[in-house]
This record gives structure tokens, sequence and C-alpha cells, in this order.
């Protein structure tokens, strides 16, 4: 895999970030069979003893410039990779590339192969939270912890739940709908307003990249896809036979996903300890890095101490 800061030289070179972008001198770019993942990294701060690797998985909508706060925290005791996800950001992704939970997990796995990376924490976002799991109950990493903040795990309850997926998948099945979005996105004050809908208030330069990827056509088509494959009932099925450690962080202000979700994921998962986050929303981890960062930490020692303790 580049090493962080080198962009792959290719003859048909991956569209990059902006210079303007956040850590764009993280970015790297591998390409693994038909996806070109674009990629932040981080290095540890200390090389011995070798520091375990930390991974770090958006959700939908966003991309690896959500860690933007995080990441630099957490690699004071971590090795840390962001990529983004496929559809998203600038991982380049061809339109025969399946988005369903399985086939990004699995992407994702054969990206991880490839690099021979093995992740000791992972720590997902919303939808990223799912392809965790999915990942730790498929065997394809065996992370020492998973943290999820604000996990979009289980299909959603109620009449919206059960309209959400056909709907998604009507849209996203309108070649009109996407470059329509990003039109509408472009506007003044539309990813604003977008961020207004998570209960989470975030810093200027975050804005401005959500502005500019929710107006991009191809970024929006892949999100529009990923959701319209999205089929989290395996999922929650699965989560009882759950044996590695999970944290779950809870946005008691999210609006886009209510804490109750998070109280239902730790009812079926026998590892799982949950925690609120008083005040912040979706975008949890981006509104208060310090205080997310630290709950990150202390889960970790505490479950190395755990661990030394026999």
């Amino acid at each position: 895999m580049p090493e962080a800061g080198h962009f792959a030289a290719a003859r048909d070179a991956p569209r990059g970030p902006p210079a303007w972008w956040p850590h764009r001198d993280r970015s790297s770019f591998a390409t693994v069979g038909p996806l070109c993942w674009h990629v932040q990294t981080w290095p540890c701060g200390h090389r011995w003893p070798r520091p375990p690797l930390a991974l770090l998985l958006h959700g939908t909508g966003s991309a690896s410039f959500s860690w933007r706060h995080l990441a630099p925290r957490l690699s004071e005791r971590f090795h840390v990779v962001a990529p983004d996800l496929p559809g998203h950001g600038f991982t380049r992704t061809p339109a025969s590339q399946s988005l369903s939970l399985r086939a990004v997990a699995d992407a994702l796995a054969e990206w991880l192969r490839v690099g021979a990376l093995a992740p000791s924490l992972v720590v997902g976002h919303s939808a990223g939270a799912a392809i965790a799991l999915h990942m730790v109950l498929a065997g394809t990493i065996t992370p020492e912890l998973v943290v999820s903040i604000n996990g979009a795990v289980l299909p959603l309850q109620g009449p919206v739940g059960r309209l959400f997926m056909p709907v998604a998948r009507v849209l996203s099945s309108n070649p009109l709908v996407a470059p329509a979005f990003a039109a509408w996105a472009s506007g003044p004050g539309s990813a604003r307003r977008l961020l207004n809908s998570t209960g989470s208030r975030i810093d200027a330069l975050g804005e401005r990249c959500y502005a500019h990827l929710v107006a991009d056509r191809t970024h929006a088509a892949g999100a529009l896809r990923l959701m319209a494959s999205w089929d989290l009932a395996p999922l929650a099925a699965e989560l009882p036979r759950l044996a590695t450690p999970l944290l779950l962080l809870a946005g008691l202000g999210d609006r886009t996903l209510r804490p109750s979700h998070a109280q239902r994921i730790a009812a079926l998962a026998p590892t799982a300890e949950l925690l609120p986050l008083p005040r912040l929303g979706h975008l949890a981890h981006e509104e208060d890095p310090d205080l997310v960062a630290a709950l990150v930490l202390g889960a970790w020692d505490a479950r190395r101490a755990r661990t030394a303790a026999g």
C-alpha cells in the first residue's frame, strides 16, 4: 500500500481531494480488484513497541474526513487508517460494484488482506458500525474491541422502516436523482440544513467538506446505491452470538438515529456496553473528539487490563 501522502501514479490518475481537504498530506490511493481506495493514514507517534492498528469506518454520505479530529488523537496510541468506503468520497468505484452490506464488507476485507492490515480496534460511525460488526461476525477481522458511534446496525422500526428500502431502491434506480440532488445540494445553505437535521453542530471545515461531497453527483449516487442495498435483518439475527467487546456511544441529541436504536443493539449483543453522550448529535465524533477519544481509549485500556488480569 502506498505510504501516506503519496498518491498512486497511474495513467488514469484517481480523482483526489482538493488542496484544502483536511489532512490531505495523509492521503494515498491503493488499487485492489476493481476498486481504487482513497485512504488516510496517521502513523503512531511511537514505533516501539509496535503500535496496534485502529481502523476507522465512516457512515453513509460521509468520507474519511469525518475522522479529521479523532484520528490524530488516536494516533498517539495507534497506527490509524481510515478509508473512503466504496461509492463514497474519493474511492473510485465501478458502477457494477455491489454496495450491499456484505459486498462492502467483503471488499474492505480484501483491501485489508492485500495490505496485510489486522485491526486491533475498529471504530465505526453509523453504517460504518454495521460494516465492522458484519466483518467481526463473518470472521474476516478479529479486533479486540469494536466501538460504535451512533451505529445504524438494526432495521428501522415502524412505517419509516417499512417504506425506507423500497423508496431508496426507486431513487437509486433513477439516473436523474443523483444529479438533481447534487444540484440542489450545491445551493447556498443546503449542506447546513442537512447537517442541522443530524442534531450536530460541527466546524466550518467539516461543513465545507460535506458541502463539497453532497454536491458531487458521483458521491451522491454512491450514497443512494448503498442505502438502496442495505439490508440489516441478517446482521440483527447474528448479533446474539457476538463475542467481541462492543462499546456503544449514543448521542442523546441524535436526530438521525434515536438513542433507542443503541438500546435495542445492547439488548441483542451480549458483549455490549452502552454509554450515552449528552447534548451530542449524530456526528458526535466531529462535535466533541476529545470526549469520544477519551471514551475509546478508556474502553481500550479497560479491555487490556481485564485481559492481563486473566
